[in-house]
């Protein structure tokens, strides 16, 4: 099987050495905006290197990965939905809810399968967390509590065009959220802060925020996130219910000082980046992209999929600026209006 990857930034080249490591895949060729970029990945982990993108499909892949920029991902899944070839997208599909929703009709009128990449849904913990709930182990469900922490906060440079914190990371939660009780966000109250770096206020996001979220079934919950967090990269997920509980990110590695005197917890050195906490999700995610492509496999995560978590980012990101509830259904009118 040969892959090609369009985009070789830090995720980009992370992604490109999994690739050429999963069983088979017998070539990974890569390409970049910048050719000299891409030419530089390949020799370093021994790939091919494509001078455009065109020249990438003309080698005709058996399927595409797009790590590229968040602003070029909308032209990119369009050109791999034109070329029929199968292609996995890193969140988010594109920069607005009106350009997600063109990717999702687009997708929707083609047999050519599109997986967005939320990692999570891979990690054993949340698939460990969703069976036990599945199952009844949990009784009904009644809390739900996110929380997603940068230990650093990334380059100036980044925030412009990242969307905001509750589209960059919250949405995250969001997604998982949905996918692991079924149900939908009906209503969100959501709050933002900056108490670090002056850049975020000036790029119009916050470097800290909180929401409450109320689901279709009454279910509560919070989510948190920052780009300050000295302890670690922490990412965890409470689910309550009526006979029992999971967390999901309390292992070893948890950036998690205790202050109680009498409580002994052994961990490794704490998480410092999602690509840590992670490692073995975006591994298997990227093995199943491998089924979906061969057509072994559906998949896990669609377009369709990803704007839901988009709308609920959406309405916190709207509801933080007006200081008011915002309801679901109003985000959901906005791009048909």
């Amino acid at each position: 099987m040969q892959i090609g990857l369009i985009g070789t930034g830090r995720i980009g080249a992370f992604h490109a050495e999994t690739l050429s490591g999963l069983p088979g895949v017998d070539r990974v060729l890569v390409a970049d905006a910048d050719a000299g970029r891409a030419r530089a990945l390949a020799d370093k982990l021994g790939l091919d290197a494509a001078g455009s993108v065109r020249e990438l499909y003309a080698a005709r892949p058996d399927g595409v990965v797009v790590t590229a920029a968040t602003g070029a991902h909308e032209d990119l899944l369009h050109g791999a939905l034109d070329a029929g070839v199968p292609v996995f997208c890193e969140k988010p599909v594109a920069l607005d809810v009106p350009g997600t929703v063109g990717v999702v009709r687009r997708a929707e009128q083609s047999d050519v399968p599109v997986q967005i990449g939320f990692q999570r849904r891979f990690d054993a913990g949340y698939l460990a967390a969703r069976r036990a709930l599945r199952d009844g182990e949990l009784g009904w469900l009644h809390t739900l509590r996110a929380t997603t922490c940068d230990q650093h906060p990334p380059h100036a440079s980044y925030i412009p065009t990242s969307g905001g914190l509750f589209r960059d990371c919250s949405i995250h939660d969001f997604d998982i959220m949905r996918w692991l009780t079924g149900r939908e966000v009906v209503s969100v109250y959501a709050q933002g802060a900056n108490r670090g770096a002056p850049f975020f206020r000036t790029g119009d996001d916050v470097d800290t925020c909180a929401a409450l979220l109320r689901f279709d079934d009454d279910v509560l919950a919070t989510v948190t996130a920052t780009r300050y967090n000295g302890a670690g990269h922490d990412v965890r997920l409470e689910i309550c219910g009526s006979e029992d509980s999971r967390i999901v990110g309390l292992d070893d590695r948890a950036p998690l000082p205790t202050a109680e005197a009498r409580v002994s917890w052994r961990r490794d050195a704490p998480y410092t980046t999602f690509m840590e906490r992670f490692h073995d999700a975006y591994v298997a995610e990227l093995g199943h992209f491998t089924e979906v492509a061969a057509g072994r496999a559906e998949s896990p995560c669609t377009p369709a999929e990803a704007l839901e978590a988009l709308y609920v980012a959406e309405a916190c990101d709207l509801s933080r600026r007006t200081g008011e509830p915002v309801e679901l259904a109003a985000v959901r009118a906005r791009p048909a209006a």
